[in-house]
């Protein structure tokens, strides 16, 4: 409760009664009031209307009786009435007091006597001086920017809230110039103001202070992962997808295309993924290298007069017995030209077939296959030469010892093919004998490098 303390001379007045009649002189106000030449009265003086900026830092100014308050807006104002009255009615300085025994604001004891009330105040039916509300009778003088504040025998023009007195006028009071009551940004309004907050923030339950908004959990505006940030977000896409250009979706990420050497044969992309296939006779190992399929142990097709051969991306079916007439076999893959036989004089004496499979695209040079001698007879010579099947020049024949040689591929070849190359070793010794066998290789080139 706010009490005014201050108190102010009584006005100077002859009062005339049945009883007695007393004379009261005053010569000074105190201060905070100030002499009514009409009311014959020391009267409040309301700093909150001539000071200027009476109260700053948004501070609103109550009057009170020889004074002035600055309080918070917020705050609640309670008068008593009874020390008002008494803030009128006694105290003053150098002052000669002489009180009547009549109330001047009551009426005397003969009710049909008429009193005369100060200005003012009006005599009501029970001959009581009682105040007039000018405001409600609309007989006050407040411009229509104006707020009318009735006083004990007066009345006061206030500017609304927000707004403060400049002259006549009530103007707008910028409380965004103000010590800043908002966490960030201030917008200023006719007799108010508000607050907003950046992108990303929210005000909170006092209208002042933003707080962060989590957009993950207000509403997920991410296409796969939200992460929450201060005053903002982030977005993620989940393995196998990146962020588009809005940085909110995310588009699957094409492996196939960062790389060619993802895979060894063939790369599918899928959405978050990709995968790798072979060619047909191959299978995937590891998930991205092809390795042949030996179809000779899981799917052999070749008929029973028939031996399997497999390389790589596939298998041939090849006869169990490859001897032509005149030859006879005599082991497997083996074919021998009797002696009694004359036409076998002009012929080897042996054919061995063999087979083998290279990949393609070989490097070069690269050794690929030794002939060797299976029978050593004393005081001979063997020589090894290609007799057929490098009419290209793709191989060369290197002698390694007495009774080896190799065979090397000096052109690189390119799959699928199949190149039948004879190797022939003539063997001579000192009595002239001369006999010759021969190896006749099937190469089989495969369709890839792998």
């Amino acid at each position: 409760m706010l009490t005014a303390m201050f108190l102010a001379a009584l006005i100077l007045i002859t009062v005339h009664s049945q009883e007695t009649e007393e004379t009261i002189t005053y010569t000074q106000c105190t201060d905070g009031y100030e002499w009514d030449p009409v009311r014959q009265r020391c009267k409040d003086i309301d700093e909150c209307e001539i000071v200027p900026d009476a109260c700053k830092g948004g501070m609103k100014c109550v009057n009170h009786y020889g004074g002035y308050l600055c309080l918070p807006r917020t705050a609640q104002i309670i008068v008593n009435e009874r020390e008002e009255a008494a803030a009128e009615s006694t105290s003053g300085r150098n002052n000669v007091i002489r009180r009547t025994p009549a109330d001047p604001q009551r009426a005397p004891p003969n009710p049909t006597h008429q009193i005369q009330c100060a200005a003012g105040y009006e005599q009501s039916d029970h001959n009581v001086c009682q105040d007039i509300d000018e405001c409600a009778t609309g007989t006050h003088s407040c411009r229509a920017d104006q707020v009318c504040v009735n006083l004990r025998g007066s009345f006061s023009c206030q500017c609304p809230p927000g707004y403060q007195k400049r002259g006549e006028q009530c103007v707008d009071i910028d409380e965004c110039t103000l010590p800043p009551y908002c966490h960030h940004r201030c917008v200023n309004t006719p007799g108010s103001y508000y607050c907003q907050c950046n992108a990303g923030f929210q005000l909170a339950s006092n209208n002042h202070t933003c707080v962060d908004i989590n957009e993950c959990d207000a509403n997920n505006p991410c296409a796969q992962q939200c992460y929450n940030i201060l005053g903002s977000f982030i977005c993620q896409c989940n393995p196998g997808f990146e962020l588009s250009s809005d940085r909110i979706n995310c588009e699957d990420t094409d492996e196939c295309r960062t790389s060619s050497y993802i895979c060894q044969y063939q790369c599918v992309n899928e959405p978050g993924k990709f995968s790798c296939v072979c060619p047909e006779g191959y299978q995937v190992v590891g998930g991205r290298t092809c390795q042949d399929i030996n179809e000779c142990e899981t799917t052999n097709e070749c008929r029973e007069d028939e031996i399997c051969w497999n390389y790589h991306g596939g298998f041939r079916c090849y006869p169990r017995n490859p001897c032509q007439e005149p030859y006879v076999l005599t082991s497997e893959n083996r074919c021998v030209c009797p002696v009694s036989n004359a036409i076998c004089r002009e012929l080897p004496y042996s054919v061995v077939y063999k087979y083998m499979s290279i990949r393609s695209d070989r490097t070069v040079p690269s050794d690929i296959f030794q002939i060797q001698a299976t029978t050593i007879y004393p005081n001979t010579i063997n020589t090894f030469r290609i007799k057929s099947g490098n009419e290209n020049g793709e191989f060369y024949l290197r002698q390694t010892s007495a009774v080896s040689a190799m065979l090397v591929l000096v052109k690189s070849l390119s799959g699928p093919r199949e190149h039948i190359v004879d190797l022939e070793m003539l063997t001579v010794n000192s009595l002239n004998y001369r006999t010759s066998s021969v190896l006749r290789l099937t190469i089989i080139v495969g369709p890839y490098a792998f």
